[in-house]
């Protein structure tokens, strides 16, 4: 059944809320919605009190991996982390309290799978603790059949491997779940992609999370009832933990209590 899956936005070693297509190498051009001082161990511990599982840590470019780890030991098990992981440091991630690692740009040198990377990945940390990070950017017209092909390197590059049924179904064969944003949304607060929504409940053969977009509680509903309760949702921008006036943070335990 659709639950809300909390983040924590890691730059510069600080909490934040990016619009993610503004993500770059130099940093310029940088839209953030939010920034905190509040430690990430305060949003994880927050998330352990409530109950709140199956969160994202992700590390948006370098000098994060403290903030990460912290936020790792205040929630042991109750959260994944993403950003920069290989086969190298995987395992330093998960003993440092990761129920699983986020994999993506690692797996795609080059703008290529490499299966030998990924069946390395898969076997070093186990099938059921590895996360693949699909994150994508729609490539039709609007009077197409829509089509996305996946985003690596913070959402920078574009490869030419489309997110559709054939590669799902490979790629579930080596992880436990997928995490896919909607690039093109992502921090916008501008409505979700519902297509895309539909798109991975009908193809996913293993649990997903989409990101981007979400603005509301009735999006947590809405993603519900389009996916027949198949798809969790990640808020970020919205949410009154980070700034936000549409969703407030109380509501979404509820929604998953309920």
């Amino acid at each position: 059944m659709t639950k809300f899956r909390p983040c924590i936005d890691l730059h510069d070693g600080r909490v934040k809320q990016i619009v993610g297509s503004s993500l770059n190498d130099n940093g310029t051009g940088l839209k953030t919605n939010f920034e905190t001082d509040r430690s990430p161990a305060w949003f994880a511990e927050l998330y352990k009190k409530d109950g709140i599982t199956g969160g994202h840590v992700i590390m948006l470019g370098k000098g994060n991996n403290e903030a990460a780890k912290a936020a790792l030991a205040a929630y042991p098990g109750g959260l994944q982390v993403g950003g920069g992981i290989t086969a190298d440091n995987a395992k330093e991630y998960l003993d440092a309290g990761a129920s699983h690692v986020i994999v993506t740009s690692w797996i795609f040198p080059e703008g290529k799978l490499d299966r030998e990377r990924l069946e390395l990945l898969s076997k070093t940390v186990g099938r059921e603790r590895l996360v693949l990070d699909l994150s994508c950017k729609r490539v039709s017209a609007p009077e197409e059949s829509p089509r996305w092909k996946i985003a690596i390197n913070r959402w920078q590059t574009l490869i030419d491997i489309e997110v559709n049924k054939e590669t799902l179904e490979d790629l579930s064969r080596y992880c436990d779940e997928f995490l896919i944003h909607a690039a093109d949304v992502e921090g916008k607060q501008q409505g979700m992609d519902d297509e895309l929504i539909m798109f991975l409940a009908e193809h996913s053969p293993i649990p997903c999370t989409y990101a981007g977009g979400a603005k509301s509680l009735e999006d947590l509903k809405h993603c519900k009832q389009i996916s027949n309760g198949m798809i969790d949702l990640t808020i970020g921008s919205a949410l009154d933990l980070f700034g936000g006036k549409g969703v407030k943070y109380v509501d979404c335990v509820k929604f998953n209590k309920a």
